[in-house]
């Protein structure tokens, strides 16, 4: 007997080659119908045959779907009526049917391309735009849904006559693969010098490969914007580079030609190589060989190193005539500004960094940098989602009428669109303190509604009053008629990991540098109760002052006067090591007298405690980048022991930590710094754990969990983790998004969508 259906598809099911493999496999079958994709991201398969033959049709919809595909749920309802005989794949729906549609995000080139690609005999042999239904880019192209070639920045290439053939064709790798190109008809790509004279060359790609090994810096035009790459190898121009980009010591990414290269100057397990190698292929840091034959000018002063593989054929081919393991390839953008995507901005502000240009005449729609994961723990956790995964969405598991947006922090930010049960996080957008990445801010989270074509009811933000993304928000809060909710900094840390976990009770460990508190001081060490009432601040690590305020994170041993003004012998050692501030010995007594006087802004940030002991132990005196004190801290503690004996305590709701300083100051001659280090991230981590264990005992909490910045740092996460399960609680951690402020968004939206649901917080509470 036979029925008919429709089953609808909800999930990541366009851009995938999804319409293909239903089309292949429903005619194995002998089935009727048709599939297409909706306007809302929805594929629609409508199917006549016999039942059993259908179900092993959904059966494999479920379990046998393209590998890039993520299914989310498939709906199967009978319809009344017999479908003619075939089976059709029709046009798509441009009318959206519903909101929260999903978007794919780019993948990388997959192995029957790169075969393609060495290929000689093929026509795509050596074309650096090859791709198929299951890789290249997605997002970064996309202007509207459905995911259709004329909705795309591929529409400005016509399809020669085979490229239409395979487009048409529903048995071709290619069918109806929006980004399907040759040599005939796609993008193309040359090679310049500075001022944009065309360098003559046949082989534009493996000549800028070659140029990049003997010292040149060229600036390459990628799938999401423009990379700068250099030798890992020759300091020159490494030197050159951070010299022209101002960035005398943040780490530099490296891309290297494979894992088999990657051994060659860093330790990788076989976890790691598949992450690397997976269709993101993310940015992930690795422990450096002690024999590593990179420059240490790639990553100074650290022990990892950020690496990732080619994930285009452009970047493959890069390597193909060279003997370096790794090219240096970092974000083309200047000081605090969103990443590179045009031609003439790219010879406009790298003219003076770049010797050449790699570039192609593809246009991007989205910029998107790069993703960063980082083992910690025994567990990878995000440092940045960006491309690769977004904008697909983070999904919970309580579902909401209302649809909040969120703008995120200052730093390191993302937005957030929450619509029912789904969170899409933007793009990495960067520090929001020029008005360029304001803008691309405000652009992406306008292109995200469009995209996902959602009615936005809410915005939230962060506490702080000055924040430029607290100014945004009330404005788009104007702009569309809607309530703002204004979110305390640590609470929306908390709430990420209460809305990835769906905990509805947690005690959370929230370490980072700097949050808008709500009595208006620097909060930054803090332990939250969270539950479906709301969240409640009930501890924190002792708060000192903060010597000339922002100067006191760029120069940590401000901080380090503050927590050790009364201890003996102590401004003797700060005189002798004034050399450590910008003024010397004028600027020291300065703030010798403000220590004394004590007062001003205080700040109970375990961030700036880490400034302050890496000051301490000579690690770090001057602050070139968002938290390299700690990291630089986090690296001299590797192969440390807790071998010195570091007091702390706890008084009513505040963990003293002056006395781990202090007795850190008094053994700085007997311990090694290794040890030294080590022994303070662990009795940091000891600290806070136990004030976590009490805060969850004392109020019926099975789980505790730990977020912020801080919680990227291997020992004190690893210390904490340990000491919670052994004294029988549930721990958690972010895993979706990161744990720093790029997740912020995510808690933001999530504590807003629950007092909405509630009929709590009123706006801009």
């Amino acid at each position: 007997m036979e029925i008919t259906v429709a089953v609808t598809v909800h999930g990541v099911a366009q851009g995938v080659g999804f319409r293909p493999f239903i089309y292949r496999n429903a005619v194995e079958l002998g089935l009727r119908g048709y599939v297409r994709n909706r306007g809302d991201a929805v594929v629609e398969v409508a199917l006549t045959g016999q039942k059993h033959l259908i179900q092993e049709m959904i059966r494999r919809i479920e379990l046998e779907h393209p590998p890039p595909a993520r299914i989310e749920r498939i709906e199967v309802k009978p319809l009344n009526k017999v479908l003619p005989p075939g089976f059709r794949i029709l046009k798509s729906e441009r009318k959206a049917l519903s909101t929260g549609s999903i978007v794919p995000a780019d993948i990388a080139v997959c192995g029957k391309c790169v075969e393609e690609l060495r290929n000689v005999k093929d026509r795509r042999y050596r074309y650096f735009f090859i791709t198929c239904t299951e890789c290249g880019p997605r997002f970064t192209i996309i202007e509207e849904i459905p995911y259709d070639r004329e909705n795309t920045s591929m529409k400005e290439f016509p399809l020669c006559e085979k490229c239409q053939e395979e487009y048409v064709n529903p048995l071709n790798r290619r069918f109806h693969a929006q980004t399907i190109a040759c040599p005939r008809c796609g993008p193309t790509v040359k090679l310049t010098d500075r001022d944009g004279r065309l360098v003559e060359e046949y082989r534009p790609i493996e000549e800028a490969g070659k140029l990049i090994q003997e010292g040149y810096i060229i600036a390459i035009k990628g799938n999401g914007g423009y990379h700068i790459a250099a030798s890992t190898i020759k300091p020159e121009p490494i030197v050159r580079l951070r010299s022209a980009k101002h960035r005398s010591q943040k780490p530099f990414a490296v891309m290297a030609k494979d894992v088999e290269s990657i051994k060659k100057f860093a330790y990788i397990n076989g976890a790691e190589t598949e992450i690397l190698t997976s269709p993101v292929r993310p940015i992930l840091l690795l422990k450096l060989r002690e024999d590593s034959p990179l420059s240490s000018l790639v990553a100074p002063g650290l022990r990892h190193i950020g690496v990732m593989l080619p994930y285009t054929a452009m970047h493959l081919m890069l390597f193909d005539e060279v003997d370096e393991p790794a090219f240096i390839m970092t974000s083309a953008n200047p000081p605090n500004q969103p990443i590179i995507i045009s031609e003439e901005e790219a010879y406009r502000k790298l003219r003076d960094v770049c010797d050449y240009f790699l570039i192609h005449n593809r246009r991007i729609v989205n910029r998107c940098d790069d993703s960063v994961l980082k083992p910690v723990g025994g567990e990878v956790s995000y440092l940045r989602r960006s491309r690769g995964y977004t904008p697909l969405p983070i999904t919970v598991e309580v579902e909401f009428n209302k649809t909040t947006l969120a703008v995120g922090g200052e730093l390191n930010n993302t937005a957030c669109l929450f619509a029912g049960n789904k969170a899409f996080l933007t793009q990495h957008i960067g520090d929001v303190e020029t008005i360029e990445t304001e803008r691309f801010l405000e652009d992406s989270i306008n292109h995200l509604i469009r995209l996902t074509r959602c009615h936005v009811d809410a915005v939230s933000c962060d506490l702080h009053p000055t924040f430029n993304t607290t100014k945004l928000g009330l404005r788009l809060s104007e702009r569309l008629g809607i309530p703002l909710y204004r979110v305390q900094h640590h609470y929306a840390h908390a709430a990420t990991l209460m809305a990835e976990h769906s905990s509805e009770k947690l005690i959370a460990i929230v370490c980072d540098g700097y949050g808008y508190g709500l009595d208006g001081k620097a909060w930054g060490g803090e332990i939250i109760f969270c539950d479906d009432e709301g969240y409640e601040r009930v501890g924190h690590l002792q708060e000192y002052p903060l010597i000339g305020g922002d100067l006191a994170a760029k120069h940590p041993i401000r901080m380090l006067a503050s927590i050790l003004i009364e201890e003996d012998g102590f401004e003797e050692w700060f005189l002798k090591n004034s050399d450590k501030l910008p003024r010397g010995r004028v600027e020291a007594e300065l703030v010798l007298k403000a220590a004394r006087k004590g007062g001003g802004l205080k700040t109970s940030s375990c961030g700036r405690l880490l400034d302050a002991i890496s000051s301490l132990l000579g690690v770090c005196q001057h602050r070139t980048y968002e938290g390299e004190p700690a990291m630089k801290l986090e690296a001299v503690a590797e192969g440390g022991k807790a071998r010195v004996k570091l007091p702390y305590s706890i008084e009513g709701d505040v963990i003293v930590t002056e006395n781990i300083v202090k007795e850190l100051f008094r053994n700085l001659q007997t311990y090694e710094p290794k040890d030294l280090a080590y022994s303070a991230l662990a009795t940091i981590g000891d600290a806070l754990t136990e004030y976590g264990i009490r805060a969850a005992e004392s109020r019926g909490v099975k789980t505790i969990g730990f977020t912020g910045g801080v919680a990227c740092n291997e020992v004190i996460y690893t210390i904490i983790k340990n000491r919670v399960e052994r004294a029988g609680f549930t721990f958690i951690s972010n895993k979706r998004v990161p744990c720093g402020d790029g997740g912020l968004s995510l808690g933001q939206a999530y504590i807003v969508q629950k007092e909405i649901a509630r009929g709590g917080m009123p706006p801009c509470a």
